[in-house]
């Protein structure tokens, strides 16, 4: 019975973890599908002299949604994976590393975009703080599923010598 009421519960967690993963998904695809590009037509309106931009920025933010999906996926099946009692497996330790991959991507393309933006004198303080405060959440991201994944790497090779020794 305690059983049972711990794997609902789990199952609960996870759940809520997955709806708010596909939520997310969705607002991020609907901003970049109609908020961007409307915002990009505002700013070439307000700032005739930086037209030459909008869809360069237009593209490297897309590029970046790439890995952001990417990890997003990854994340949706790394909760399948505690689903199906295979949090301790090298699937869990692989997807923790491919978050964090497309984690530190979505930084350095934020970077790269940063260091283009001053170099064409576009650096608008609001445009750039934005950037940096994305920069910072992933980069935050990428050591928090760097350290998950060693963590986990520890557990499996804990679990893998008991193992053996029973």
């Amino acid at each position: 019975m305690k059983e049972d009421l711990r794997q609902i519960s789990k199952q609960g967690t996870t759940l809520f973890l997955k709806i708010t993963i596909f939520f997310i998904g969705i607002i991020v695809l609907l901003l970049c599908a109609f908020w961007l590009p409307m915002q990009a037509n505002i700013l070439a309106e307000m700032y005739p002299e930086f037209l030459y931009l909008k869809y360069p920025l237009l593209i490297g933010i897309y590029m970046t949604a790439i890995p952001f999906f990417f990890a997003m996926y990854k994340g949706f099946r790394l909760l399948n994976y505690i689903d199906m009692n295979q949090a301790f497996s090298e699937l869990s330790v692989k997807s923790l590393g491919i978050i964090k991959y497309c984690s530190i991507t979505i930084s350095l393309l934020y970077v790269i975009g940063i260091f283009i933006l001053i170099s064409q004198n576009a650096g608008n303080p609001g445009i750039l703080l934005l950037g940096l405060v994305i920069i910072f959440a992933s980069i935050v991201i990428a050591v928090f599923a760097a350290v998950l994944q060693k963590l986990l790497k520890s557990a499996i090779n804990i679990k893998t010598e008991n193992d053996l020794t029973v």
